[in-house]
C-alpha cells in the first residue's frame, strides 16, 4: 500500500509541471481495485502563460456538497471534494431503509456518477477532513482507502475558496449511555444496523423485552421510524411469526408537550390520535436521563423518574457539531456557539473565502434596529433630518432584499407597505408628504426584528443554500464589474450578488397506513392517502439521478407486491 501511495504522490506532482506528458499508474488495494492516471501534455507554452483557475475544496457530499457540485461551473475553477463518503445519500428515505421498503442501495449515489458528469475535472479524496487552516488557506485530511510513506495516510490540500458541507452528528445532550447503547439515523450505516437489529429473537425469557423498541424525539424522523416499524411489524413480521403482533410494544418518548412541533397544530393532533389507535405509546413531556444496555430512565413532572426496558433504541433528539467545526470556530474566535456563523451569503464571519453550507452553519442575519441610522442617511438624498414616506418608500425595496424580517413582519400584521407600518406606531395615520425623524423612524421598526428566524436544520434548506452558492460562483467574474445585490449600507456601491433567501417548499410526515401529512406553502394542508401519493412523487422527482429513481420506485413495487424484506445480509 505504501508502494502506490507513493506513485500517487508522484503522479500528483506530475500533473502540477506543465511540461510533463503522461504517467499511468495502476496497483491492486486490498479488497479492491484502484487505478490512479495521469495525463498532462505541454503545448508549447512556458509555465508562467498557462492560465491557473482557482481552487475549490468542498468538504463533504451531503445535500449542500452534493448541490453544489451539480450546480457549479467546473471549466471555471478547479474543485476538489473531500469526503469520507465516496456517495450521496438521499437521507430522507432512511426511515424507510430500516425496515426494508427501500434498499440501501437505492438512495446512494457515488459521487463518481455525479463529478464524471461535469465540464471540468473535478477531483475526489476519500478521505476526512480533520483540521482547517483558515490562516495558510489549507485542510488537512486523513485518508481512508491508504496511507502515505508515513503510514499515517495524512495529507493537506491548499484552497482558494473552502466550501464546508460537513453537516452535523447526533445530538446525546451528555445523556449518559446513548452512544454507546442507542441508534441513530443520520448515515445509511445506522439504518442497516437497525435493520439486523429490528428483526427479534423470540427468546421466551427475553420476549416481551426483546420486542419493546423505543425511538426517542418526536420530530419528523422519530415519527416516520415509529410509523414505518408499526407498518413492518403489522404487514410483514405478522405473517412470519403469527403470534408477534400482540407482544410487540413501540414507544415514542419527546420532551415536549406534543410530536410534530414544527408541524400545524391539526397535523400534530392527528399524529398523536392515529399513533393511539396504532396502539403506538406516545409519552411526551418525557425527558431521557439515563439509557442502560437494559433500560431506559426517564422523568415526567408527574410520575417521577422512571425506568424502563427495552429491546432496541432509537435517537432521534437532534444534531450536534462535529469536532472539526468546534475546533474551526476556536480558531476564528466563534468558540461558545452551537455552529458556524454566516453573513447572509453564506460566508463564515470572521475568515476570508470560506462559506458555511447546511447544517455546520447558520446566517447570522444583520438586524434592522443596528442599522436604522445609516437606512435613514441613505434614504436622505437631501441632508434634511426628515423623510417622508415617499422617499422612505424609494429604498424599501432594497431594505426588503437586505433585512427579509421586514417583509415577514408586515405580512404577519397583513400590511401592505411602509405606510401600514407607520400608521401602526403612530395614531397619526399619515401621507406621502408628511415629514418623519429618526426616532419616529425607530419606533416604526422596533419590532421588526422580532421576526428573525434560524433555518431549520433539513435538507432542503441544505440543498438550496448549496445550488445558491455554486450559481454564485459561476457569475463571480460578471458580478465583480456589474454586482446584482443591494446596495450597501454603511458603505458605497452595491453588493456583489443578491443574500440567500430560502423558499420553504413544504414538509411532509409519513404517518404509516398510507397515510401522510402534508405541509405545503399558503398553509395548505392534506392529511391522509391522497397526500401519501403526492409523498411518493415528491420524492421519486427528487432522486439525484435517473438510476436511484428507478431503484426507489422499483423498491416501492416489491413492497407492495411482495411484501417488505425481511432477510438479514
Amino acid at each position: 500500500m505504501r508502494f502506490g501511495a507513493f506513485f500517487l504522490d508522484r503522479a500528483s506532482r506530475a500533473l502540477k509541471d506543465p511540461t510533463f506528458t503522461k504517467l499511468v499508474v495502476v496497483f491492486a488495494v486490498s479488497g479492491g481495485g484502484l487505478v490512479a492516471y495521469a495525463d498532462s501534455k505541454s503545448d508549447g507554452y512556458e509555465s508562467s502563460q498557462v492560465p491557473t483557475k482557482k481552487k475549490v475544496v468542498v468538504l463533504g457530499t451531503g445535500w449542500a456538497g452534493m448541490s453544489f457540485l451539480k450546480t457549479v461551473d467546473s471549466s471555471l475553477y478547479d474543485v476538489q471534494v473531500v469526503s469520507p463518503r465516496n456517495y450521496f445519500a438521499f437521507t430522507p428515505l432512511l426511515p424507510s431503509v430500516t425496515c426494508g421498503t427501500v434498499e440501501p442501495r437505492s438512495i446512494a449515489e457515488p459521487i463518481r456518477n455525479i463529478i464524471r458528469k461535469k465540464k471540468g475535472d473535478i477531483k475526489f479524496w476519500e478521505a476526512e477532513c480533520f483540521k482547517i487552516d483558515a490562516k495558510s488557506k489549507k485542510v488537512h485530511c486523513r485518508s481512508n482507502v491508504g496511507t502515505n510513506l508515513d503510514g499515517t495516510g495524512e495529507f493537506e490540500v491548499e484552497y482558494d475558496y473552502l466550501v464546508i458541507a460537513v453537516g452535523a452528528r447526533p445530538n446525546t445532550f451528555n445523556t449518559p449511555g446513548v452512544a454507546e447503547n442507542c441508534h441513530f439515523l443520520k448515515e445509511i450505516e445506522d439504518a442497516q444496523r437497525i435493520q439486523k437489529a429490528a428483526l427479534p429473537n423470540l427468546n421466551e425469557e427475553e420476549r416481551r423485552k426483546t420486542l419493546h423498541f423505543i425511538v426517542i424525539g418526536g420530530g419528523p424522523t422519530g415519527v416516520e421510524f415509529a410509523a414505518e416499524l408499526h407498518d413492518f411489524v403489522t404487514e410483514d413480521l405478522a405473517k412470519l411469526y403469527p403470534n408477534i403482533q400482540d407482544l410487540v410494544k413501540i414507544s415514542l418518548i419527546e420532551a415536549g408537550g406534543h410530536i410534530l412541533t414544527m408541524f400545524d397544530k391539526r397535523i400534530t393532533e392527528f399524529a398523536e390520535d392515529k399513533f393511539q389507535r396504532d396502539g403506538i405509546d406516545v409519552k411526551t413531556n418525557f425527558k431521557v436521563v439515563k439509557v442502560s444496555d437494559k433500560a431506559i430512565t426517564m422523568t415526567n413532572p408527574s410520575t417521577g423518574e422512571i425506568s424502563v426496558p427495552y429491546g432496541m433504541a432509537v435517537w432521534s433528539a437532534g444534531i450536534g457539531t462535529r469536532p472539526i467545526i468546534l475546533d474551526f470556530m476556536k480558531e476564528i474566535g466563534q468558540a461558545g456557539r452551537r455552529v458556524l456563523a454566516t453573513d447572509e451569503w453564506l460566508r463564515v464571519l470572521g475568515c476570508n473565502d470560506v462559506y458555511a453550507l447546511g447544517d455546520c452553519g447558520t446566517i447570522n442575519q444583520r438586524k434592522v434596529l443596528e442599522d436604522v441610522s445609516a437606512i435613514f442617511q441613505k434614504a436622505d438624498r437631501k441632508n434634511s433630518g426628515k423623510l417622508t414616506v415617499k422617499e422612505l418608500k424609494v429604498v424599501f425595496d432594497d431594505i426588503f432584499e437586505r433585512y427579509p424580517q421586514l417583509e415577514l413582519y408586515l405580512k404577519s400584521k397583513h400590511m401592505k407597505d411602509v405606510s401600514d407600518l407607520l400608521k401602526d406606531s403612530d395614531s397619526n395615520p399619515g401621507t406621502e408628504s408628511i415629514e418623519l425623524d429618526i426616532e419616529r423612524l425607530k419606533k416604526a421598526l422596533s419590532n421588526v426584528d422580532s421576526q428573525v428566524k434560524m433555518l431549520p436544520p433539513t435538507a432542503q434548506v441544505a440543498a438550496q443554500q448549496g445550488t445558491y452558492l455554486a450559481q454564485c460562483f459561476n457569475k463571480m467574474k460578471e458580478r465583480d464589474e456589474n454586482p446584482e445585490g443591494p446596495p450597501r449600507i454603511r458603505e458605497t456601491g452595491r453588493h456583489r450578488f443578491r443574500p440567500f433567501r430560502y423558499r420553504h417548499l413544504g414538509q411532509f410526515a409519513p404517518l404509516g397506513g398510507e397515510q401522510t401529512a402534508a405541509q405545503l406553502p399558503g398553509d395548505w394542508i392534506s392529511i391522509g392517502h391522497s397526500s401519501q401519493w403526492l409523498w411518493y412523487s415528491v420524492y421519486a422527482s427528487k432522486q439525484v439521478s435517473w438510476r436511484t429513481r428507478f431503484l426507489v420506485v422499483s423498491d416501492w413495487m416489491r413492497r407492495f407486491i411482495f411484501g417488505r424484506d425481511s432477510s438479514r445480509m
